[in-house]
């Protein structure tokens, strides 16, 4: 082999090495992404659980407000079909965006729940309701960290994918840029959860 020829050789292997160096990465900062939102979904499927029992208890104490505690469970429903869909490809901006928008629901339908407790006041006496209520604020902190963990690498991933030279490579390679988790109203996830029955 003459030199011209190797030296042909390793210019041609170098963008193919840095080509598949860039894809490998992409890779990983997506199954990040995917981790990110698993880590979502454990602490959603917590609060799915949660919610069935809250209502189921309470049933006993509200027998005039079944419109409402219809409202959760349909919302709580709603929220977990979204969860799933999103489950299944989270880096699907329209998947996150359907979720965001049924995890609003769900907590709207949660704050009128807890808005009766005030004309209810042995519901909030009820030991079983504080309990669940006390598991429920603490899954609901878990869950906005796990959001924030996500939107993280969401983030990170979007980044990279977009730099130059690997936004040359991310759309034929079918890396689609990735949505954040954003609540469907910003200004009311701001505000303090307030689950707790007790008070």
């Amino acid at each position: 082999m003459s030199i011209e020829f190797i030296i042909f050789l390793v210019i041609l292997a170098l963008p193919i090495g840095y080509a598949i160096y860039i894809y490998n990465q992409m890779v990983s900062y997506r199954n990040r992404v995917r981790n990110g939102f698993a880590q979502i979904d454990v602490q959603l499927q917590r609060r799915y659980e949660l919610i069935p029992n809250l209502v189921e208890n309470a049933k006993a104490y509200l027998e005039h407000e079944r419109e409402t505690l219809t409202g959760v469970i349909e919302a709580r429903n709603r929220a977990k079909a979204a969860e799933e869909t999103a489950a299944q490809q989270p880096e699907n901006g329209a998947a996150m965006q359907q979720l965001a928008q049924a995890e609003g629901g769900l907590s709207q339908a949660l704050g009128k729940l807890f808005a009766l407790n005030e004309d209810y006041p042995e519901l909030k006496a009820d030991q079983t309701i504080q309990e669940l209520s006390g598991e429920l604020t603490s899954t609901e902190n878990k869950v906005a960290f796990a959001r924030q963990h996500f939107n993280d690498t969401v983030m990170t991933y979007n980044t990279y994918r977009e730099s130059f030279p690997n936004n040359l490579l991310a759309g034929p390679f079918g890396f689609s840029p990735a949505e954040q988790l954003e609540p469907d109203n910003k200004e009311a996830i701001r505000e303090p959860v307030q689950v707790d029955m007790r008070s």
